[in-house]
C-alpha cells in the first residue's frame, strides 16, 4: 500500500534530524522506517534504546490519528508507554508497526512491534494516548 503524501504534514524537526519516514498509514495502523546510521548507536555499537522508544511511540501515535483527509489533522499526546527491549538488530533498517487497539472519544490504546529488515524482533510496546483538542 502506497502512502498518500497529501495526508501528511511537513516532517517535524525530530523526524528530519533522526531520519525516520512514514511508509504506510491507514485507519488504526502505521508503519515507520529508520535506516540505521552511526549517529544512532550507543557506545556498545547498537541503537540507543531511546531510538527504539521514539519509533514505537511514533507508530502508535500515528495509528490512532488517521483521518483519511489531508485537511483534517488529528493529534494525540502520549500519556503512558511501556517498552520491552527483546533483541539487538542485525540488519540495516528498523521497522516499527503500530496498531490502535481500543479506546474512546478522548483516549486510545495502542501497541507496536519493532523489527529489523531481517525480521528479527527488537522491541515491543504498549501505550495510552489522549487526543488533543484545539485551544
Amino acid at each position: 500500500m502506497t502512502l498518500d503524501p497529501k495526508l501528511l504534514a511537513p516532517p517535524s524537526a525530530i523526524q528530519e534530524h533522526i531520519g525516520y519516514s512514514l511508509v504506510e498509514w491507514r485507519e488504526g495502523y502505521c508503519k515507520v522506517h529508520l535506516p540505521l546510521q552511526p549517529q544512532l548507536l550507543n557506545r556498545q555499537g547498537i541503537p540507543h534504546g531511546g531510538i527504539y522508544a521514539m519509533l514505537l511511540d511514533t507508530a502508535m501515535g500515528y495509528a490512532g490519528c488517521f483521518s483519511g483527509d489531508g485537511n483534517v489533522q488529528i493529534l494525540a499526546l502520549t500519556i503512558n508507554m511501556s517498552v520491552n527491549f527483546v533483541g539487538q538488530p542485525k540488519g540495516t533498517l528498523l521497522i516499527a508497526d503500530g496498531w490502535k487497539t481500543g479506546g474512546g472519544r478522548k483516549t486510545y490504546f495502542a501497541e507496536a512491534k519493532l523489527h529489523d529488515d531481517t525480521g528479527l524482533l527488537v522491541a515491543t510496546s504498549t501505550g495510552v494516548f489522549r487526543y488533543r483538542t484545539s485551544g
